[in-house]
């Protein structure tokens, strides 16, 4: 049974949550202030991460600093604003998704699926993709830049994975949109850019240096990696 970690100093919501998602054969646990939540993740581990971003003490962008020191974790953030701001420093952060509130238990159920799918499914991950200093390992889901592990969310995973399976390719805006099927941006919401720029910065990459992802001004990206 996968396991669900809420953060949220609202007992009430994180109990109507709890009670909608063990209906659905998740094993769910709440925790309301930031250190019981990550003292919970530190001791016990969870599949994903329910995060919100007003909390006492502490608030979700530190937490997710936090969990993102040592763990790859999906997380994903709840607000009760509902900012693009908000939504670009969670990404920064390395956020897999992003809910406002009020919203649907519905819809948050499908975020949730649609994000373990993809970070546990091994569907069709049979081989590794090599390319000159980059190694992207399909079966493990691992990423490896010079022999070093790169430690990616979900996202920017599939983002890269995206990117490598169609390299010299120019993907657009609403391109990546559509294929990262987790995420609710609009293309013309700077969350792609952020998140691209994310994913290059952990490929080592500057302006001055760009090996793998290279920006096609005005209309999106393209992978120029060399393969092996």
């Amino acid at each position: 049974m996968e396991k669900i970690l809420i953060i949220d100093d609202d007992i009430q919501l994180s109990e109507l949550i709890g009670e909608f998602l063990e209906s659905f054969n998740y094993d769910v646990y709440s925790k309301h202030n930031p250190e019981e939540g990550l003292a919970f993740l530190n001791e016990t581990g969870a599949d994903i991460v329910i995060l919100d971003i007003m909390l006492p003490g502490m608030d979700g962008f530190q937490v997710l600093r936090k969990i993102r020191k040592n763990s790859t974790i999906p997380v994903v953030m709840l607000t009760a604003r509902g900012e693009v701001t908000d939504r670009i420093v969670g990404l920064e952060l390395g956020a897999d998704d992003y809910l406002p509130k009020p919203f649907e238990p519905r819809e948050l159920l499908a975020r949730i699926q649609s994000i373990l799918r993809r970070s546990q499914s091994p569907g069709s991950m049979i081989d590794v993709i090599k390319f000159d200093f980059l190694t992207i390992d399909k079966l493990k889901q691992e990423v490896l830049l010079e022999d070093e592990v790169v430690h990616l969310s979900t996202t920017e995973y599939e983002a890269l994975l995206l990117f490598a399976e169609n390299p010299g390719k120019v993907l657009d805006r609403e391109q990546l949109v559509e294929n990262l099927r987790g995420i609710t941006w609009q293309s013309y919401d700077r969350s792609v850019d952020v998140l691209v720029s994310r994913l290059r910065s952990k490929l080592g990459e500057t302006p001055a240096n760009t090996r793998f992802i290279k920006t096609v001004h005005g209309v999106g990206y393209k992978f120029i990696g060399k393969s092996k």
